[in-house]
């Protein structure tokens, strides 16, 4: 299951929630036990080990690339 970002519109505290997809419920704040809550979009990073050296700017040698 993913983690989600909620920010509480009454004191304004970030919480994570860890939920299904398609979760239609209520979340409480962990600060003041408010209800009202928005749901933040948040941002990822993944890394991929191995020995290329190439950048996002180089295209693949072999002209299509497994990872676009």
């Amino acid at each position: 299951m993913p983690v989600f970002e909620y920010k509480c519109k009454n004191c304004g505290h970030i919480t994570e929630f860890l939920e299904k997809a398609d979760f239609h419920g209520e979340h409480i704040c962990s600060n003041c036990r408010g209800q009202v809550m928005e749901k933040l979009l948040s941002t990822f990073s993944a890394r991929i080990s191995g020995s290329s050296s190439l950048t996002s700017s180089d295209s693949c040698p072999t002209g299509t690339c497994p990872l676009s």
